[in-house]
C-alpha cells in the first residue's frame, strides 16, 4: 500500500458497451463470449502504457534475475518521503466532489465472469469475516493470486528488489495481471523486472515466473499519482506456448458496481507480523473513506506487501471464484486495522480493456 496524507501506512510492500459477459472455461479451452461488446481504448480515458520486457532475450534475462534468494530478500515497498506528501496531489478531487470516481449511476456496469480450471473447483469452507488469516481453503483464488515483483527505479529507494501482489484474470489475451498503480509506476517512473509468480507459496513457484511484457495504470495515477485511481494492469509473456489463464485460470472483473458491498481481499502480506510467504484474506462489508480519499475502505489487518491484492465481490468459497472489483491500495497509520481500495469505474475499466486488447511478445 502506498502512503499520503495523515502519513498513510505503507502496504505496498499494496466494458463494455454492453454488460457482456465471459462464461468459465474448463482448462484448455477457449471462453465463450456473450454478448460482449468492447470499448476502444479511444472511446473512453486513456490510460498510460509502458513497454517492459517485450522481447524474448530481455524475458529470459527477467526470469534469470529473480533467484529464490531475490525474492526472499525483496522488501514491502516503501515509498520515500511519503510522510511529507498531501493526498490532494495534482489530479485528485476534494472537498465537495468527494464522490466516487465514476458512479454506477451514470456508467454502466459490466462484469467479465471468471475462466476456470479444473483443478481449482475444490475447497473447503472458511469464516465470513477476518481480519487477516492465510487462506488455507485452496480454489481458483490460491491459483490465480500471486505476488509481483519489481525493482524500483526512481526515489531513494532506486534499484531495491521490492513486492506487492496481483491477480490472473479473464481477458482477451489471457495474459493480464491487475494489481495497483503503485506497483508498476511510483515516483514518476515505471519500475523494472517486472515478474507475476502465481500461486506463490512458502517460496515455491508452483506455476512458474512470468515477465510484464507491457505495464499500464489509469491516466490519473500516472500524471500525479493519485490515490483514487490507483490501479494498474499488467500483460505477461506466454510461456512454454501457454498464456497465463491457459495455465492458472483467471478471476472475473466487474466495474462500476454499487458501494458497501460484502467483498473479500486477498494478498501477499509481507510487513510484520507477516513474511509474504502465504496468501491472507479478509472478509466484510466495504464502507467510503470519509477522510481524504474517494475509495471504499474494509476492516483488514494485512500490511506492506499485500498492495495490488484483489478485492472480490460474489466470491465462492466453495471455488475460490469471484468478481475482482478492486484492489489493496492504502492504509492510514492511525487506522491500521483499515484497509482502502480504488473504485473500479470507466478508469480502471479502460486500463483493463486496453490491456486485454493488447498484443503479446
Amino acid at each position: 500500500m502506498h502512503p499520503r496524507a495523515r502519513r498513510l501506512t505503507v502496504l505496498a510492500v499494496p466494458t463494455l458497451a454492453a454488460a457482456g459477459v465471459m462464461l468459465p472455461a474448463a482448462h484448455g479451452a477457449a471462453a465463450t463470449v456473450t454478448g460482449t461488446v468492447t470499448r476502444s481504448a479511444a472511446a473512453g480515458p486513456r490510460p498510460a502504457v509502458h513497454e517492459a520486457a517485450d522481447t524474448a532475450t530481455e524475458q529470459r534475462t527477467v526470469r534469470k534475475f529473480w533467484t529464490v534468494a531475490r525474492m526472499e530478500a525483496a522488501e514491502p515497498l516503501d515509498a520515500p518521503g511519503a510522510g511529507d506528501r498531501r493526498f490532494a496531489a495534482a489530479g485528485s478531487t476534494t472537498g465537495s466532489a468527494r464522490s466516487a470516481p465514476a458512479d454506477a449511476s451514470v456508467a454502466r456496469p459490466a462484469t467479465v465472469a471468471p475462466t476456470l480450471t479444473a483443478a481449482t473447483l475444490t475447497a473447503a469452507r472458511v469464516s465470513s469475516r477476518t481480519s487477516g488469516s492465510s487462506w488455507t481453503a485452496g480454489g481458483t483464488v490460491a491459483k490465480t493470486t500471486g505476488r509481483v515483483f519489481f525493482t524500483v527505479t526512481a526515489g531513494s529507494d532506486a534499484g531495491r528488489n521490492a513486492s506487492c501482489s496481483g491477480t490472473a484474470v479473464t481477458s482477451a489475451n489471457k495474459s493480464v495481471v491487475i494489481t495497483a498503480g503503485h506497483c508498476v509506476k511510483l515516483n514518476g517512473a515505471f519500475h523494472a523486472n517486472w515478474v507475476f509468480v502465481p500461486g506463490y507459496d512458502q517460496g515455491n513457484r508452483p506455476d512458474g515466473t512470468w515477465p510484464a511484457t507491457t505495464l499500464l495504470t489509469t491516466a490519473q495515477w500516472n500524471s500525479g499519482e493519485n490515490m483514487n485511481y490507483d490501479v494498474a494492469a499488467a500483460v505477461v509473456a506466454p510461456q512454454g506456448g501457454k498464456s497465463l489463464t491457459d495455465v492458472v485460470g483467471g478471476q472475473g472483473v466487474a466495474f462500476n458496481q454499487p458501494r458497501g458491498r460484502q467483498t473479500y481481499a486477498f494478498g501477499y502480506p509481507a510487513g510484520g507480523p507477516y513474511d509474504g510467504s502465504r496468501l491472507v484474506y479478509c472478509s466484510g462489508r466495504t464502507f467510503d473513506d470519509y477522510l481524504s480519499s474517494q475509495d471504499q475502505g474494509l476492516s483488514c489487518g494485512m500490511t506492506g506487501g499485500a498492495s495490488g491484492g484483489p478485492w472480490f465481490l460474489n466470491f465462492s468459497e466453495s471455488t475460490g471464484g469471484g468478481l475482482l472489483n478492486s484492489v489493496n491500495s492504502f492504509k492510514y497509520n492511525f487506522a491500521s486495522y483499515w484497509m482502502f481500495g480504488p473504485y473500479f469505474g470507466p478508469e480502471a475499466e479502460a486500463v483493463y480493456n486496453t490491456a486485454q486488447n493488447a498484443a503479446l511478445t
